[in-house]
């Protein structure tokens, strides 16, 4: 029986295996994917990463979620996936890219190890249709929502995924993930929503807490923190480089005048992770038959 191996790598502690199918032979599911990512009865993960794949003209990174679906765009994965590139030998150069369900994605090395990364997020979008957000066309800035039967003023955005933003001068954990498991799936949002908590600590630093679609509460997010920075500028509260504090740790984000959206992050690697018999039999029973 041949061996199943993951990389495992963070940043923020936003932790991420990376499944290499020219290195591996098992299909991915949504079934088997759930049992890796479990931090009890699997590895443990806040997503996997699989890829690259390598039979088209640019390389394709699948970004898979601890439920099993696949997302657009993970700011954070982007920069883990640039770092396993180059341990993995596939890139020498200074800059990545390769595609995804959301298209084509950038990174740029800013060291020669490759753990400090500067990651091309795209431009944000604020009207509902773009989001996406039910109802009329509008822009979704200080628009009230309702969560569990409470009223929210949120501000809405896509940077490939969605997110909704809520201004507060008092976050936490507990606050986040009551709110969250009730914006995650609410019909505002028909592909699901990232929600952040975002606390305005000066016009160069914001603080936020955070609740993904398909993950639930997370230490840190490159895509959510880049969310919550062009929400706080739109909203006037901050300048175009900030630091996004998260319980993970800080991140720079960058906005360019024409709207581009730039992260700088640091990745670690962990180690990697060779399954042993019994879970690889488990997870290969879980395989679609075809």
């Amino acid at each position: 029986m041949k061996k199943v191996t993951f990389e495992k790598y963070h940043c923020m502690g936003n932790d991420y295996l990376v499944y290499d199918p020219n290195k591996n032979e098992m299909e991915l599911n949504e079934e088997n994917i759930r049992l890796i990512c479990d931090r009890n009865f699997g590895v443990g993960s806040d997503g996997i990463l699989a890829g690259p794949y390598l039979d088209q003209e640019k390389m394709y990174v699948k970004i898979l979620n601890p439920d099993g679906s696949e997302v657009p765009k993970s700011g954070n994965g982007m920069g883990i996936f640039a770092k396993y590139l180059k341990d993995a030998g596939y890139v020498q150069k200074t800059s990545v890219s390769w595609m995804t369900i959301s298209g084509e994605e950038n990174v740029f090395y800013l060291n020669e190890e490759g753990t400090r990364v500067k990651i091309s997020m795209g431009r944000p979008s604020f009207w509902s249709d773009e989001i996406p957000v039910t109802g009329e066309r509008r822009e979704m800035v200080n628009q009230t929502m309702m969560f569990g039967k409470i009223p929210y003023v949120t501000t809405c955005l896509s940077l490939g995924n969605p997110h909704c933003v809520i201004w507060m001068s008092e976050i936490s954990k507990d606050q986040v993930c009551r709110i969250g498991e009730h914006s995650e799936n609410a019909d505002y949002f028909p592909e699901k929503v990232n929600t952040q908590l975002l606390n305005v600590l000066d016009r160069t630093n914001i603080q936020i807490e955070i609740y993904e679609r398909g993950a639930g509460y997370t230490l840190a997010s490159g895509s959510c923190a880049c969310a919550a920075a062009c929400a706080a500028l739109r909203l006037g509260l901050a300048d175009n480089n900030m630091y996004v504090h998260m319980p993970g740790g800080i991140l720079e984000v960058e906005i360019k005048e024409d709207g581009t959206v730039y992260m700088v992050g640091e990745v670690g690697h962990v180690g990697t992770i060779t399954l042993g018999n019994e879970m690889t039999e488990k997870l290969r029973a879980m395989q679609v038959k075809k």
